[in-house]
C-alpha cells in the first residue's frame, strides 16, 4: 500500500527526510525511496585539474548550491525566500558565465530586473515579487550587471533596449548627490553586507547622511555606465558620466581617506573602517598600486576592521587580487572550510554558519568564479569576450590546468611552474586573441594554440 505524499508545494528544498512508518500487523518492505531534482538545465562546461581534493570539494559544493538556486529564475535560496535578488544574482550570473556558458537565464534575469523599474527610475531589490522592496545598492549593482553582460554575454543585440533603464537608474541616484559630490539620504534599505558590526547589513552613516560605501557604489555604477554608453549607447551620456565619476572620485578621496591609517574610512568622522569600503575603493581604481598593496595587507591583518561575510568576500577577493595578492587565494577560504567541517553540502547565507537562516545560498558560490578568474587568470578583455586577458595566480600550484566556456568555444590553459620558469599552453577559440600577463610582463596571444616558456 502506498501512502499519498502532500504535493501542495510543488518544489521543496531540503537536506534530510525523516520517513516514519507504522506497520501495525502487516510487514513492510521499502524497495525504493527517491527524490527528483528540479531546476534550470545548467550543464557544467568548465574543468579544473589541480590535484587538490579540498578545492575540488569546494567547487563541487558551489556548483550544487548554484544549481539548487536556479529554476525559472535565479533564487537567493531554494527554501527560505526563493526570490531573485539583484545582489545575489550578480554572483550567480558570473557562476553561469564561468562554469556553464549558458546565458539564457542571465538574460531572463536582466529582463525581469529591468522590468521592475519604478516611476522614479530605480529597480526593485528583487523581482518577480509583490512587496516592492527597495535596496538602493542593488539597483546600482544592476547597472554593473549590464556591464558584466557586455563583457561576458553572447548576444550583441541584447543590451539595445537596456540603456534607457541604466540611464534612468543613474539619473535617480545622481539626483541625491549633494553639492559636495557625495550621495546623501537615500531612501530604502541600503544593504551592503550582513556584517556583524552593522545594523541590518547597513554601513555606518554620517550625520549629514553620507557614507563611503554608497558613494563608492555610485562611482562603480557610473564607471560601468560609461563603458556601456561608449560601446552600446551615447557618447554624450558617457561624457556626462565621466565628469560625474571624476568629481565623485575626488570627493571620496578627500572625504574618507585617512592617511594616518592608510585606509578609507566608512564615514567622514573616520571612526569606522571596513573591508567592504576598502575593497570597493581598490576596485574603483582610487588607489595607487603601492597604496592598494598596503591596504590589502591591512584588510587581512587588522581584525578591528568590519569583516566581509561570505557574500561580500567575492568583492574582497577581487580587490586583494587586484592589489597583487592573488597567489594567496587558497588562504582566504576559511569560511568555506568551516561550512564543510559543519557538514553542509551547500553554502550558508552568512559567515555565522551555526545560526544562519539559510544553509543554501548561491551568493556563497563565488569560488566557482575565482578558480577560473583568479587562479587560472581568465578574464574578458573586450565586449562579448572578443579578447581575453589571462593573468594566473598559481600560488603553490606547480602544475594546474583547466578550461572554461566561451561564447565561441572554450578557453583551455595548462600551466607547469615546477621548473625554473613557467611553461604555459593556452588555446583560444577561432578569431579570439588576447594578452598573457606574468611577473609584470605582457605577451600577445593568438587564436588557437599558444605555447609560452617564461
Amino acid at each position: 500500500m502506498c501512502s499519498k505524499i502532500d504535493k501542495s508545494d510543488n518544489i521543496r528544498g531540503f537536506r534530510y527526510i525523516q520517513l516514519k512508518v507504522e506497520t501495525k500487523d502487516s510487514p513492510l518492505t521499502i524497495k525504493d525511496f527517491y527524490g527528483t531534482f528540479t531546476g534550470y538545465p545548467f550543464e557544467m562546461n568548465a574543468k579544473l585539474n589541480a590535484d587538490d581534493a579540498e578545492l575540488d570539494k569546494i567547487l563541487e559544493i558551489g556548483w550544487r548550491t548554484a544549481r539548487s538556486c536556479a529554476v525559472e529564475t535565479y533564487m537567493d535560496c531554494p527554501y527560505y525566500e526563493r526570490l531573485q535578488y539583484i545582489g545575489d544574482a550578480r554572483i550567480q550570473l558570473f557562476v553561469s558565465y564561468f562554469n556553464s556558458g549558458d546565458d539564457r537565464l542571465a538574460k531572463n534575469a536582466l529582463n525581469l530586473m529591468d522590468n521592475s523599474r519604478q516611476k522614479d527610475g530605480y529597480t526593485l531589490s528583487r523581482y518577480p515579487d509583490t512587496q516592492n522592496q527597495v535596496i538602493a545598492t542593488y539597483s546600482m549593482w544592476f547597472v554593473c550587471m549590464l556591464h558584466d553582460y557586455l563583457m561576458y554575454g553572447s548576444d550583441p543585440e541584447f543590451l539595445n533596449d537596456k540603456l534607457l533603464g541604466s540611464r534612468q537608474i543613474l539619473n535617480y541616484f545622481i539626483s541625491f548627490v549633494d553639492d559636495d559630490g557625495s550621495l546623501k539620504n537615500l531612501p530604502g534599505w541600503n544593504f551592503t553586507d550582513w556584517a556583524t558590526d552593522w545594523r541590518m547589513g547597513t554601513a555606518p552613516t554620517d550625520e549629514d547622511g553620507s557614507t563611503a560605501l554608497l558613494d563608492l557604489q555610485l562611482l562603480l555604477a557610473l564607471q560601468a555606465g560609461i563603458e556601456l554608453e561608449q560601446i552600446e549607447g551615447s557618447q554624450e551620456y558617457a561624457t556626462m558620466y565621466t565628469s560625474l565619476a571624476k568629481k565623485m572620485a575626488e570627493t571620496i578621496k578627500s572625504k574618507y581617506w585617512d592617511a594616518s591609517r592608510n585606509l578609507f574610512a566608512d564615514t567622514p568622522d573616520k571612526q569606522n573602517f571596513s573591508q567592504q569600503t576598502n575593497s570597493m575603493a581598490i576596485l574603483a581604481g582610487l588607489t595607487t598600486e603601492e597604496q592598494a598593496g598596503k591596504i590589502a595587507e591591512q584588510m587581512l591583518a587588522d581584525e578591528s576592521l568590519t569583516q566581509a561575510t561570505i557574500y561580500f568576500k567575492y568583492y574582497l577577493h577581487l580587490a586583494l587580487a587586484k592589489a597583487g595578492m592573488g597567489d594567496d587565494f587558497l588562504g582566504w577560504l576559511d569560511i568555506w572550510r568551516k561550512n564543510i567541517d559543519l557538514g553542509l553540502t551547500t553554502w550558508g547565507e552568512t559567515s555565522e554558519v551555526e545560526t544562519t537562516r539559510s544553509d543554501c545560498h548561491a551568493w556563497g558560490a563565488s569560488p566557482n568564479i575565482e578558480a577560473y578568474r583568479l587562479i587560472l587568470g581568465i578574464e574578458s578583455a573586450a565586449p562579448y569576450f572578443k579578447k581575453v586577458k589571462i593573468e594566473p595566480n598559481l600560488g603553490s600550484f606547480e602544475k594546474i590546468s583547466g578550461e572554461m566556456p566561451h561564447p565561441d568555444g572554450k578557453i583551455v590553459v595548462d600551466y607547469d611552474n615546477s621548473g625554473n620558469g613557467l611553461k604555459a599552453k593556452i588555446n583560444l577559440p577561432a578569431a579570439i586573441t588576447g594578452t598573457f600577463l606574468w611577473k609584470g610582463k605582457s605577451y600577445d596571444l593568438k587564436s588557437g594554440e599558444n605555447k609560452l616558456e617564461l
